[in-house]
């Protein structure tokens, strides 16, 4: 792992408390480093998910799980067609 890797590990993991996030950062870039951890352990490449599948697994993290979902769509890292009928993981 080399040293930015290692720092965004650190940053991201001072974001959490007992497993659960105790805020969504407000900074660009620190709620960016959160999303991309997010989608790549909560989500698997090539799965299909409801609605009700994404958000359960972000109320794992934090009870606003609306606004992460939509932060995931727009950051890209979660993909759903027009009608939001499913998600799947993005880049």
């Amino acid at each position: 792992m080399s040293d930015t890797e290692t720092r965004t590990s650190r940053q991201v993991a001072a974001l959490f408390s007992g497993g659960r996030l105790t805020a969504i950062p407000r900074r660009p870039v620190r709620r960016e480093q959160l999303l991309e951890h997010l989608a790549h352990t909560l989500f698997e490449r090539d799965r299909v998910y409801t609605e009700r599948e994404v958000n359960d697994a972000l109320l794992t993290v934090h009870e606003d799980c609306s606004a992460l979902r939509r932060y995931l769509v727009v950051a890209g890292l979660l993909e759903r067609p027009r009608d939001g009928s499913s998600y799947r993981r993005g880049r």
